[in-house]
């Protein structure tokens, strides 16, 4: 088969696949954060209620799309089993398959495009992969193991460490492989966590409550209570990982040399802010937490901001009488030094970057223009000059992984290029 239409077909893939993952993912954070915000906002029943008697330990009364409701919520499980009892686990399932299903299709089979930069570490396809797939064991291992000893009996403590755990692999996981597939295996070793919490944790747990139930038992409370830890855990991941869902669209943040260091910023600054919500939900507001995660963010955006683009310098014709013999060997040099016209900034990116952003790429793995940037012809490569320029010179993002080879004489060209008009 045309290695055009394998890779067209693959393109569609990561399309459909990318779809099934934002579809479930949205369900999965969507139900997430309802039950935590159902949880702060439920409110006690009086005391001698009938809902009281019942065992109900909170209700709400809500209004939405022109009905009224009224959850409640049993202290351990209500008298009688319910006939219809729905199970909120599909959503989770779905994510983390479709969310695996994307490394592979993105990352493991594109491996040397994707994942390795051998300017970080010189590892092998199999090697690159051999750690990606290890994270995610390796990640859920250690976190199951802290949650069950006893320091997951201190949850404020817990979330320290589990946040220094987090930051330690983004450190690890930056030496070993590219700053965006780096960035994706943190993300995706969270997301192994908080499935591994409804599948091995969350799911056993609502199943025991119900089998005692069902042979008329009294259901034991600690399986809600390590069910509602886990679900608290996940509540707090999910900003984090929603940032790096999307930062690969972000050169600025995964091709920095300190990239985990940024990393660590932005995952403490989506926790602060989400414990500001949960807080808020149920009844106290403290504003600190978002504005120190609101400040961290701004001081990240600081730290990593491009520094003032300086026009070059101008070229000073010296006068040939004045500058005498000197004049000779500076005129050779000027020759024999590329120049940064147009025709050969062209050449540079024609043969460095147009590989893969053309109409009809020519590098394996691409059957289209990533982004729909085209670097073909003078008019395109003016167009996107500013692109060009942060991609290629500031970040040494592009191109990825350095596939075709590009030096650091020909990126300071395009700087010079660039600084000079981009014309």
């Amino acid at each position: 088969m045309d290695a055009l239409l394998v890779s067209y077909g693959v393109e569609w893939l990561n399309l459909l696949v990318r779809w099934l993952h934002l579809i479930t993912g949205i369900a999965w954070i969507g139900a997430s954060f309802y039950f935590v915000w159902l949880d702060n906002s439920i409110r006690p029943p009086k005391a001698g209620s009938d809902l009281a008697k019942k065992g109900v330990s909170g209700e709400l009364w809500a209004v939405h799309g022109g009905g009224f409701y009224n959850p409640q919520k049993y202290l351990v499980a209500p008298a009688e089993l319910p006939e219809d009892l729905h199970w909120f686990k599909w959503e989770a399932y779905a994510t983390w398959l479709s969310g695996f299903a994307m490394l592979f299709i993105v990352y493991y089979f594109n491996a040397s495009a994707m994942m390795i930069n051998k300017d970080v570490a010189d590892l092998s396809t199999w090697q690159a992969i051999g750690v990606g797939l290890g994270t995610l064991v390796v990640g859920w291992t250690v976190y199951d193991l802290l949650c069950r000893s006893p320091l997951g009996k201190r949850d404020g403590l817990l979330g320290i460490v589990m946040y220094l755990f987090i930051v330690g692999a983004a450190y690890v996981l930056s030496h070993l492989l590219s700053g965006r597939a780096a960035y994706i295996h943190v993300g995706a070793m969270i997301g192994t966590m908080m499935v591994g919490n409804v599948l091995m944790v969350i799911i056993p747990g609502q199943r025991k409550l119900v089998e005692a139930m069902r042979v008329g038992k009294s259901p034991d409370p600690i399986y809600g209570k390590k069910a509602k830890q886990r679900s608290v855990h996940n509540n707090y991941f999910t900003l984090p990982v929603l940032f790096i869902m999307i930062s690969n669209h972000y050169g600025m943040t995964y091709s920095h040399p300190y990239n985990w260091l940024i990393l660590a910023a932005i995952i403490a600054a989506g926790a602060l802010i989400r414990h500001f919500f949960n807080l808020r939900h149920a009844g106290r507001v403290s504003f600190g937490y978002p504005i120190a995660g609101v400040a961290l963010l701004l001081a990240v955006a600081v730290a990593i901001a491009p520094r003032p683009v300086q026009p070059a310098a101008p070229v000073v014709k010296a006068d040939a009488a004045a500058a005498g013999a000197a004049a000779v060997p500076a005129a050779a040099t000027a020759a024999a030094a590329p120049s940064a016209d147009m025709a050969h900034i062209q050449e540079i990116i024609g043969q460095r970057c147009a590989t893969c952003h053309s109409a009809q790429p020519t590098q394996p793995g691409f059957a289209t223009a990533p982004a729909g940037v085209m670097l073909q012809t003078a008019d395109q490569i003016r167009q996107h000059a500013d692109k060009v320029y942060q991609q290629a010179v500031q970040l040494k993002a592009m191109p990825l992984a350095n596939l075709t080879h590009i030096t650091d004489e020909e990126r300071a060209l395009i700087g010079t290029w660039y600084t000079s008009g981009a014309k």
